[in-house]
């Protein structure tokens, strides 16, 4: 995602058309979150010719996400919750904290079972912003939770896609790939900054899997 203070005028906006197809799929996500069917997904270890982690089962529920790290493209960044805005779209993260991630509150809480959604922009006016390498992860890469009772919920990447906003798919963005494990979905633009329209043109939706936890330090 990208866009900069509505009160800086001839930058580039992030405007709510830009974020239709995503608040659609959410949309649809969340209504039929308990009869969509999972997705077909290879043994862990088989998928893209390397050998990935058996998942972790599901940790409980209560704990709120408050940190994502993903070392393999440089992100370490702090996550707040987000809703929709009184339009009905999602709230993305504030224009002038484009170093924060988004946590669709509405959805699963990460680490727990489900597949839980964190958004945050590509890019600024002017500079890149907490997901401009989103698209560079791949398979394998670890992404780290660290949730407000101290733990860290541990995932790997097991898919990178760049979906067109012309033939966007909600279940195949957001569906789970295995049914009861814990799943995570990062989500940004990608595709081509279309100067009309004021929008890019895709998302890139990264798809990991919980597969290990780090538990809270004892002092």
């Amino acid at each position: 995602m990208t866009g900069e203070p509505k009160s800086s005028a001839g930058g580039r906006l992030l405007t709510l058309a830009a974020w239709t197809v995503l608040v659609l799929g959410l949309w649809l996500w969340g209504r039929e979150i308990t009869d969509v069917r999972p997705l077909p997904s290879a043994q862990a270890g088989s998928m893209f010719g390397i050998s990935l982690p058996v998942a972790h089962a599901p940790l409980p529920g209560a704990a709120l996400p408050q940190r994502v790290d993903v070392p393999s493209i440089g992100v370490r960044a702090p996550v707040v919750p987000r809703g929709l805005d009184a339009q009905g779209a999602i709230d993305p993260p504030p224009y002038d904290r484009p170093g924060t991630v988004g946590w669709w509150q509405g959805g699963t809480r990460p680490g727990a079972a489900g597949t839980a959604l964190l958004v945050g922009h590509v890019d600024t006016a002017s500079k890149p912003a907490v997901f401009y390498g989103l698209s560079s992860a791949k398979p394998g890469d670890e992404v780290r939770v660290v949730r407000d009772d101290g733990s860290t919920a541990e995932f790997t990447v097991e898919d990178v896609q760049v979906y067109e906003r012309s033939s966007f798919d909600a279940h195949k963005a957001y569906g789970p790939r295995v049914t009861g494990r814990a799943e995570l979905r990062l989500v940004t633009c990608g595709g081509t900054y279309d100067k009309v329209a004021k929008q890019y043109t895709a998302n890139v939706v990264v798809s990991a899997y919980l597969t290990g936890v780090e538990s809270p330090r004892r002092a």
